[in-house]
């Protein structure tokens, strides 16, 4: 299946918010600087004398921009009017989160010098996760080439991942991009041992696009160090030195992660022409000109719609007996209510059973005539309240659990959530074409590979596909009048259909993947842990079939991924339906990260994004299944927006 992508009047609008801050900039060809051709009479490592493929003083640059301060800030500010946004009254005008006034001011300071020292414009865009932000900046390119003439820029961002999936949505857009411009982008991914690159982004009149990660030249290993180094294997030149020759326009994608001094400093070398930063989290605002915030692309239908499954437990650990109530499974007749207990088994072991009880069942009879459930007589099974009431005076609604729930309880009761909602919303879509997918992210890596275990399966590997076993063939029992979906999830192996994706050792073995700096903030540089699923986007949103090959089956089965940080941010793919919280975390904008790898609008087997006005809320929910409480999670994440 191929993606298919459309011009939407949203991203139209941000991409024209970029290009019209430069109204009146004269279009000029790009053919005035001279190339740096290396040390006269440098050798290179082959002996002979450092030359370039072409003969000729002249490069390809950006030309500068010639707009003076003032009319480049009444543009700025005639943008801003026009988004109802705040007027800027300088170019050098901006804000921290949180602005404290005295105590913060030294560190104002601090950043305005570095900021300035980068570029003398900087522009914030703010667009809500999974409204496509990747995809405004690569068009806002081909708009400040046709209209001005500019033809290299730089995507810098704060992780691997992130990288990855900007090559990737270059990848996929190529496509769509030349229909509408006629021409197509030349993208690389900066790497040291491989200049001939960056010779080339220097010498090609086109579009000329560099995606490059901060740890490729702010940290302090030997590769790292390369690009300000000069270099035999480079004409004894400076990577840096060709880079800045250019006067790039530089893309900060999620540059809240990328203020560190070290990295400012950094980004100074590259000598950019202007900063253009896009984040839905910004941390620093220069001046904004486009914002698209999450109510504004809940209310336009541009994102997912957000369903919460809490879990909430009630009653002191150690002195009550174990319930949880799963659901209320309404019937011809009486309302039934599924319910977890203990159950005495007739071998004297005591283990957990979901049992399915009507209006006077006894738990007590239920458990195997547990003691801790006398008195537990259903007196209400409520329909319309999701409700049980017993004999007792206790009363549960759906999704609460009671008594002795420590953590491995807990997460158990997760695990089946997210299968049993994965499900509903798998069989509601399968016949439109839709793959639903679901992403867990976990606490640690060993909860769910465990290689000490003879079959490397952790704790939430085991859990997982006991719940799925039960859960499936439950669901298998209820699908006679679907046949299709029936032979579909029969067709599909338990140990097939999940997946983790971790940082991969030189073993290849599943390790935690860390942050090596947190003022830096910086992600884990492994690039092992994003190959699968950041490279092959649309065998995942594709349905397995019975003619695919063995390998292609087994890649399309995959529905439930285990991440630990990795899929953090930078993972998007639009067919995420289900969230599971297997980790605990009070951290808001980390929750809100995760919540966006699910928000984007999904699509079906033919590419086609699923963005009907008149349905898009009824096939697009996000339902995440929570840890805590609907109530708290909801709360913290609004605070957070």
């Amino acid at each position: 299946m191929k993606i298919k992508f459309k011009s939407q009047t949203y991203q139209t609008a941000a991409v024209e918010a970029v290009v019209d801050c430069f109204n009146g900039q004269p279009k000029i060809n790009p053919l005035n600087y001279r190339l740096d051709k290396g040390l006269p009479n440098s050798p290179s490592k082959s002996g002979q004398q450092a030359s370039l493929a072409i003969d000729s003083d002249e490069g390809f640059r950006n030309s500068d921009i010639k707009l003076d301060e003032a009319e480049l800030l009444r543009n700025i500010q005639q943008v801003q009017s026009h988004q109802n946004l705040p007027v800027s009254s300088s170019l050098t005008e901006f804000t921290l989160k949180n602005d404290k006034k005295k105590t913060i001011e030294p560190v104002k300071a601090a950043y305005l010098k570095n900021a300035r020292a980068i570029a003398p414009v900087h522009l914030d865009i703010e667009m809500e996760t999974g409204t496509g932000k990747t995809y405004c900046y690569i068009k806002t390119m081909f708009e400040m080439n046709q209209k001005y003439g500019w033809s290299k820029f730089i995507i810098v961002v704060p992780s691997i991942a992130i990288r990855e999936g900007v090559t990737k949505s270059l990848q996929i857009t190529a496509d769509h991009f030349t229909d509408s411009y006629g021409k197509k982008v030349r993208f690389f991914t900066y790497n040291s041992k491989q200049l001939h690159e960056l010779e080339s982004f220097s010498s090609d009149s086109g579009i000329n696009v560099m995606v490059i990660n901060i740890q490729a030249f702010n940290a302090t290993g030997q590769d790292n160090r390369r690009i300000y180094e000069e270099l035999d294997d480079f004409q004894s030149r400076r990577p840096i030195d060709v880079i800045s020759a250019n006067r790039p326009i530089l893309f900060l994608d999620e540059p809240q992660k990328m203020e560190g001094d070290k990295t400012l400093e950094a980004l100074a070398k590259f000598k950019p022409l202007m900063v253009i930063r896009y984040s839905a989290t910004h941390k620093t605002n220069h001046l904004k000109i486009h914002r698209l915030d999450a109510l504004d692309a809940y209310n336009q239908k541009l994102v997912k719609k957000i369903a919460v499954r809490g879990i909430s437990v009630k009653g002191q650990g150690g002195t009550a007996s174990y319930l949880y109530l799963e659901n209320i499974e309404i019937s011809k007749q009486t309302p039934k209510a599924w319910v977890e207990i203990e159950e005495k088994l007739k071998t004297g072991v005591i283990k957990k059973k979901r049992k399915l009880i009507g209006k006077g069942d006894d738990l007590y009879i239920q458990s195997g005539e547990l003691d801790q459930y006398k008195h537990y007589v259903v007196s209400d099974i409520n329909a319309n309240t999701d409700t049980v009431e017993f004999t007792n005076g206790v009363i549960l609604t759906a999704g609460d659990a009671f008594g002795d729930v420590d953590e491995a309880v807990r997460r158990r009761i997760q695990i089946r959530e997210t299968i049993k909602a994965h499900l509903e919303k798998e069989e509601q879509l399968f016949k439109q074409g839709i793959k639903v997918l679901s992403l867990f992210f976990i606490d640690e890596v060993a909860k769910y590979r465990d290689y000490d275990a003879l079959d490397a399966k952790g704790e939430y590997a085991t859990i997982f596909e006991e719940e799925y076993t039960e859960q499936i063939a439950y669901k298998l029992d209820q699908l006679e009048l679907n046949p299709e979906y029936h032979a579909y999830l029969k067709n599909i192996q338990v140990e097939a259909t999940h997946q983790g994706y971790f940082s991969i050792d030189k073993k290849g073995k599943m390790v935690d993947s860390v942050t090596s700096s947190k003022s830096e903030q910086t992600q884990s540089t492994d690039i092992d842990a994003y190959d699968l699923i950041l490279r092959d986007k649309e065998a995942l949103l594709s349905l397995p079939k019975p003619t695919d090959g063995e390998e292609a089956f087994a890649k399309k089965s995959l529905r439930f991924i285990f991440s630990h940080s990795a899929l953090r941010e930078g993972w998007d793919n639009p067919n995420v339906f289900t969230l599971c919280m297997l980790k605990n975390s009070d951290n808001t904008i980390s929750r809100r990260q995760e919540v966006g790898r699910g928000l984007r609008i999904s699509v079906n087997q033919s590419g086609d994004r699923q963005d009907q006005p008149s349905t898009v809320h009824d096939i697009n929910v996000l339902t995440v299944v929570a840890s805590e409480s609907y109530q708290d999670f909801v709360t913290n994440l609004q605070t957070e927006i």
